[in-house]
């Protein structure tokens, strides 16, 4: 039996643009809405959300009922030890966030990866190995796992080549309500001097050849970070959707 292919890591390998979704409400049910909307990957948050690790588990089961979906997951922090409960789950594609420096962002590769390139503990009998039928899992499992890390801060964003180039990432994703925060802008991502900021990251990621994301809640900066060069866009909250939804639905009522 062979491990999952990893749809996601391939599209961004092969320069193909992946259109995402942001799942912050926990349960199966949204997730599952989600992932059959026709988005190129659903994340699942543990960061900013009330969903703990034990739900992950089920989400990742009910988005890989859609196999045109890629889930990816991003834990609370950069942590050895969540980064391994996650991939023996079968998460095959982590953000991870406020990775500030190039030690950091290689300490994630380290968690990633097996013994002798890494330190992941190795267990058997788990969902990531397809409960142990998986060939060469342990040997191979590197091949299909997928490692974004998250520049969101002025500091972080200084050295952003030198994070995007650490051998083991695949990928770099601006934050841009923690990046405007960290500037002197909390709460206006839309700053000229965080657009700035921004636009000019993402060129830098696209001179480097390593592919650039965000997530922005405003459609025309999203279409804006695409001509630039993203590779991987979310365009929406699931939460955010709900808030407006149904704020909206009242008003036309009052």
């Amino acid at each position: 039996m062979q491990i999952p292919h990893n749809r996601f890591k391939a599209a961004l390998k092969g320069k193909r643009h992946q259109l995402g979704m942001w799942n912050a409400i926990g349960g199966n049910t949204v997730c599952e809405v989600l992932a059959g909307s026709g988005f190129d990957w659903v994340l699942v948050d543990t960061e900013h959300s009330p969903v703990e690790v034990a739900e992950i588990l089920p989400a990742l089961q009910t988005i890989a009922g859609y196999p045109e979906v890629s889930a990816v997951v991003r834990p609370a922090v950069n942590d050895p030890v969540l980064i391994k409960r996650l991939l023996d789950m079968g998460a095959q594609s982590l953000l991870l966030p406020y990775v500030q420096s190039a030690e950091e962002a290689k300490a994630a590769v380290n968690a990633m990866r097996y013994p002798p390139r890494g330190m992941r503990g190795v267990a058997g009998i788990t969902r990531a190995s397809r409960f142990g039928k998986a060939d060469d899992y342990v040997t191979r499992a590197e091949e299909e796992l997928c490692l974004l890390v998250q520049v969101e801060t002025a500091v972080a964003l200084e050295q952003l080549e030198e994070i995007a180039m650490v051998e083991g990432v695949d990928g770099v994703f601006i934050g841009p309500a923690d990046l405007s925060a960290s500037m002197g802008f909390p709460g206006q991502p839309d700053h000229p001097e965080v657009v700035a900021a921004i636009e000019g990251a993402i060129r830098k990621l696209g001179s480097l050849g390593v592919p650039a994301g965000i997530l922005s809640l405003d459609e025309a900066f999203c279409r804006r970070c695409m001509e630039l060069g993203t590779s991987f866009t979310a365009v929406g909250v699931d939460l955010a959707i709900l808030v407006r939804g149904t704020t909206q639905l009242c008003e036309r009522f009052e």
